[in-house]
């Protein structure tokens, strides 16, 4: 969820002679449509308001406090739809599982002599692919950190700031592991997206992306995390992440798709285990038995029923079957997902509480409010911090030579 989408370039050879990442016979060797897949950034974009329409209004808790009732009682109706929006976390590791894949394929890179001292090509091209995911990451997300907990330590909010070495600790990213408190809500999200990045970069990146490879990949991971998930260990289910696996190895499988063409039967294979595997994991996650006292009852059926459209729109996109959505602002729009993502959830509860109780707007129109003002801090955060702060970051962990 995380990258900007260029047209993947061929990869380097498997062996003398033989083409990148060699597709069966039959199949295309290297993917078409246009070089930005603009309606992939629109899917970033409604996967974010989808998890913001459950943060507002599909859940009890903080938000609550800020309306000043149960989000129930404000959307009668919508907050049983809302209440369905946490899936779009599950479409969002798809959408990665696709954009890594991606941005992890190496352009072709001509061998050199070992005696050259120079780094091996996998080394050059792991060192720019974590280079591109930290400047990704980080920019926006330490300005969001630090935002929050000044506006949490403002003496007329009601939300209680964290103390400073948990803040400072939030700056890595790596709090969850950690145990500390987090800042953001939704960083347990990142928390998950760091561990496909490590798991991919070691596994398919620095050896060199192919085909096979890659296949092995998500063959390997599949079954490792059904097995992590048997053996009940904590450090397997961390690394393996056996509840969110599936979800990633989807969005590789549908860039195969993507890559190779819609006659992969091995990456439909793929695409269609990891949707059998996954819908599992939302349903065992997410639904619970209807009862009065529960604030939203989400079906096994409507559960199953968003995955599904999920996987399908990226397969949609993957198979140039939305080329047509080719509308220059949706790629503001996926410029705009990941900084609206990171503050729109504890910011949103101020504005909502200062709409809603204190100047006595109505439901709804303090929602649409509450939404078009994160997406305006969003834009001023990738104005003046992502896009001045990212190319400088990314030089400075990988300098060009």
């Amino acid at each position: 969820m995380t990258s900007q989408l260029t047209a993947a370039a061929p990869a380097a050879p498997e062996a003398a002679g033989a083409p990148a990442g060699a597709a069966p016979s039959g199949l295309p060797s290297a993917p078409r449509g246009p070089s930005r897949l603009r309606a992939l950034d629109g899917l970033r974009l409604l996967a974010a308001l989808m998890v913001a329409g459950y943060h507002y209004g599909g859940r009890d808790g903080e938000i609550a406090a800020a309306w000043g009732s149960s989000p129930a009682h404000q959307f009668p109706t919508a907050s049983g739809l809302f209440a369905y929006g946490c899936l779009g976390v599950q479409i969002f590791f798809v959408i990665s599982g696709f954009v890594i894949s991606l941005s992890g394929w190496a352009p072709p890179v001509a061998h050199r002599h070992p005696s050259s001292g120079r780094a091996s090509p996998g080394l050059r091209h792991l060192r720019s692919f974590i280079a591109s995911r930290i400047s990704r990451l980080y920019p926006a997300y330490w300005v969001a950190v630090l935002l929050v907990t000044f506006v949490f330590a403002l003496p007329w909010v009601a939300y209680k700031a964290l103390p400073p070495g948990d803040v400072l600790t939030n700056l890595t990213m790596l709090q969850m592991p950690l145990g500390v408190h987090r800042v953001l809500g939704v960083c347990w999200t990142l928390w998950a997206e760091m561990r496909f990045y490590a798991l991919f970069a070691l596994c398919v990146v620095l050896p060199g992306a192919t085909r096979t490879r890659v296949v092995l990949f998500c063959a390997g991971w599949t079954l490792a995390a059904a097995l992590a998930q048997a053996a009940h260990q904590p450090f397997l289910d961390v690394v393996l992440m056996p509840e969110y696996a599936p979800f990633f190895i989807g969005g590789v499988g549908l860039y195969l798709l993507h890559r190779y063409g819609a006659r992969d039967p091995i990456a439909w294979s793929i695409v269609l285990v990891s949707w059998l595997i996954g819908q599992h994991y939302a349903v065992a996650g997410l639904w619970h038995p209807a009862s009065a006292g529960g604030f939203s009852y989400r079906s096994a059926t409507g559960i199953i029923a968003v995955v599904t459209v999920g996987f399908a729109l990226v397969a949609a996109v993957a198979l140039g079957k939305l080329h047509w959505a080719n509308w220059r602002w949706l790629t503001v729009a996926g410029a705009l997902t990941y900084p609206f993502y990171l503050v729109h959830e504890h910011l949103g509860w101020v504005v909502v509480h200062a709409l809603h109780v204190g100047a006595g707007l109505p439901s709804y129109a303090t929602l649409l409010l509450t939404v078009a003002a994160m997406l305006a801090l969003a834009w001023l955060l990738h104005r003046w911090v992502e896009r001045p702060l990212a190319p400088v970051l990314k030089r400075a962990v990988a300098p060009r030579r």
